[in-house]
Formats: C-alpha cells, structure tokens, sequence
C-alpha cells in the first residue's frame, strides 16, 4: 500500500538534490572559462548569468505555491537564494580582483561613474546581509525583524536586472528576465494574491489582502 506522505518526503529529497546539482553544475562551466580567450569576460557573463537565474528561481517558490499549491517550494527558497548569492559574489570578486586588481581607487571610479556597477554593487550589499542571516539561529535573534529584513530580495532582484539592462549591448535577454522578475513580483502584490486565492478556492468569498511582510 502506497504511504502518500511517505512518498511526498521521497520527492522533496530528490528534489533538494537536484537544486544542489543544478545550482552548482555553473561552476563546472567558469572552471572552463579559464582555458578561453577572454577568461575573466566569460567568468563575469557566466557567473552574472547564474545569479540572476536562481535568483528568479527562488522567487518563484512562492508563486508556485499561490497558484499551484506547491508548499514543498517553499523549501526550495534557501539554498537557491544562497546559491545565487554564490554566484553574486564570485561576480563582483571576478570584477574586484581579475578585472580591477583589488585597486580601491579604480573600483571606487568605476562605482561613481558607471551605472551598471552601482546597481550591481548596490544589489550585493542589499543581499549580504540576507546570506549572513539566513540561519535559523539568526532567525531567533531577529525575531519579526527577520521577514521584513529578508524582503530586500525584491528590490535587489531589481537592481540586478538594471545591473544586466545596462551592461548588456543587446537589450533582449534582460527584457525577458525583467518581465519574469516583474511577474513573480506583482503575484505578490496583496490583491493579486487575493484573486489568486479565491480562483483556487471557488465559491467562497475572497480573503482581505494581507499586508505582505516576508521574503515569501
């Protein structure tokens, strides 16, 4: 006879290792970046790309959850926002070390006076202390400061697609990647959830729109 929970706890173990071998399956691709022409561009575009795309992954657990039912995704959240801050931050030591030396005048000048460095800069701060915090040993100590500190995922995942927009030549791919981060955020927007809530409960009467707090 079939155990359904028993089953559901099989999946979500399978399916946490594949976040862990798909997140770290771009590290294979920068080791053999070294070996190219242009090492530190390819590590840079790689590296970028990779963060940008767990990010979008882990914020869209919960619109999985909202319009699925997913709640294994939650789950997912953590190690695929710490894997993209990985990459985060192997994209700015690729630029601060390989690129810049770990010159602090030239690193500072290229802050100032290039946009796309701004936003980029801007956006790691804002998840750094998002990673140093994501323990649940950081979680007691914070308390309910914890959820609405974790919620500065959302205006980081948009300075990452300004970072991209104004580094890119060709504007397509971070078109795209914008409206995905556009679109797994307005699900999050209280009356969007409010309708999505009564779709998938028909015939009872909607929920008020709650005031969205957390990371979620």
């Amino acid at each position: 006879m079939s155990n359904p929970p028993a089953m559901r706890q099989r999946l979500q173990r399978w399916l946490r290792v594949a976040v862990h071998v798909g997140s770290l399956a771009p590290l294979a691709l920068l080791v053999a970046d070294i070996s190219t022409v242009n090492p530190i561009q390819a590590i840079t575009q790689h590296s970028g790309r990779a963060a940008i795309i767990l990010l979008m992954l882990c914020l869209a657990c919960t619109p999985l959850n909202l319009l699925l039912g997913w709640k294994w995704a939650a789950g997912l959240r953590k190690p695929l926002g710490l894997y993209s801050f990985l990459y985060v931050s192997l994209h700015l030591l690729t630029f601060a070390v390989l690129d810049y030396w770990l010159d602090a005048g030239l690193i500072w000048q290229a802050v100032v006076e290039k946009r796309y460095v701004l936003a980029g800069f801007a956006g790691f701060l804002l998840l750094l202390p998002l990673a140093i915090t994501s323990t649940k040993g950081w979680q007691r100590r914070l308390g309910r400061r914890w959820r609405p500190l974790h919620s500065l995922i959302y205006p980081a995942a948009i300075l990452a697609i300004l970072h991209f927009l104004w580094l890119s030549k060709v504007v397509r791919d971070p078109l795209i990647y914008g409206a995905i981060v556009a679109a797994l955020l307005i699900v999050r927007l209280p009356p969007v959830r409010a309708r999505i809530a009564a779709w998938r409960r028909p015939g009872r009467p909607a929920a008020p729109p709650r005031r969205e707090v957390a990371p979620d």
